[in-house]
């Protein structure tokens, strides 16, 4: 019952004040957001990379009211790519975008976000990269999912995010598989109404797996976004049921949760890509994580008790 709680407040100027004033913060932020600028997050993508593991990056940042700030974000993936293509990692390291950074909810904020994030798409191909379009809160989602089509007629690598809690991910799991789309399905990290979204984690679970066989069983290619052991277990019987091989889907953790996972399942042969978030307009973002996992918020809790 906390989740709704803690997405509430990652909406808050006074929480967000109060959290980022508090001195353990920063501590406990760097758990999940390894640095502010792209010279901070290099040495993590080589120590990464370096051991065994891929990478989706995301600069953090969704409070985007004007079209200059649009203009900025995109010219900071911009930045990432430029750093990127000395490594020579290719798909080892791709990128994740929201399409509200690139000006989706400003005046004709479809065309806008459309604009701003085709030359990062051009330019993550040019390295021999790409790009997934995370989803956001329900109402934003026709619009992605236009964007992602429109993207993939040129850039067919072009990946897009779905969320098990939502009442239509099904339908459009079946249709993503049907056009052989990469794609990332997590279960759902927005507060969503009860009018199009499971509010029962149980639901939400068994929603996770039907949407997963869907996937597993179609021309695209899976990402499995989840830290839930039973989840993984189960993507793993189903890709072996679709005669799919090790490199025919992937998974994907977050930064700073279950660590020793990503390395154990990297190591069995599969690909394991972290998904890995920095920048300084951080707090939603963080405020996501704890809304999503009881444990986050006990860590975040028990650090502020104890070093605050």
């Amino acid at each position: 019952m906390l989740g709704p709680v803690i997405l509430a407040a990652s909406r808050s100027d006074r929480m967000r004040r109060l959290i980022s004033a508090a001195p353990v913060t920063k501590q406990v932020v760097d758990r999940f957001i390894p640095g502010e600028t792209v010279e901070d997050v290099v040495p993590i993508i080589q120590d990464l990379t370096g051991k065994g593991l891929e990478l989706t990056m995301d600069v953090v940042g969704e409070d985007i009211t004007t079209p200059e700030q649009a203009a900025a974000a995109r010219d900071a993936y911009l930045e990432l790519i430029d750093r990127l293509e000395p490594l020579e990692l290719g798909t080892r390291a791709e990128m994740s975008v929201k399409l509200s950074m690139f000006g989706q909810a400003l005046e004709d904020g479809h065309e806008l976000a459309l604009k701003n994030v085709r030359p990062v798409v051009e330019a993550a191909a040019a390295i021999g990269t790409t790009v997934t379009l995370d989803a956001e809160d329900h109402t934003t989602l026709d619009s992605m999912f236009a964007i992602h089509e429109e993207l993939r007629k040129d850039f067919p690598q072009t990946g897009c995010v779905i969320q098990a809690y939502l009442f239509r991910t099904e339908a459009d799991a079946r249709r993503l598989a049907e056009s052989g789309s990469r794609v990332r399905i997590v279960k759902g990290a927005y507060k969503e109404p009860a009018s199009v979204a499971y509010q029962n984690k149980h639901e939400t679970d068994k929603a996770y797996v039907r949407i997963l066989r869907t996937l597993m069983e179609g021309e695209g290619y899976p990402m499995i976004g989840s830290h839930d052991p039973r989840l993984i277990s189960v993507a793993q019987e189903l890709a072996h049921r679709a005669g799919r091989k090790m490199d025919e889907y992937e998974f994907q953790m977050l930064y700073g949760i279950r660590s020793e996972e990503h390395l154990r399942l990297a190591a069995e042969g599969h690909r394991m890509r972290v998904y890995t978030a920095y920048g300084t307009d951080w707090y939603g973002y963080f405020m996501r994580r704890l809304a999503e996992k009881p444990a986050n918020l006990r860590f975040f809790v028990r650090s502020m008790a104890t070093k605050g």
